[in-house]
């Protein structure tokens, strides 16, 4: 699997930059965990006669 470039600078350059993968970052790094707020989902409450506030319909939009 090992070829060997030659004759190209080009290619023997490009292979010299990004022949190969960088390291692994492992998962550890790459989660943060906080602390979630005791009141998070009480400021979103369901206000159905609100609701047609955010329903998009183009037969509503064109009278229909």
């Amino acid at each position: 699997m090992n070829k060997e470039l030659t004759g190209d600078p080009a290619a023997v350059a490009r292979h010299e930059r990004f022949g190969k993968l960088p390291e692994r970052v492992p998962l550890e790094s790459m989660i943060e965990e906080k602390q979630a707020e005791p009141n998070a989902g009480v400021a979103a409450e369901h206000n159905p006669e609100g609701a047609w506030n955010f329903y998009s319909c183009l037969a509503l939009d064109l009278g229909l």
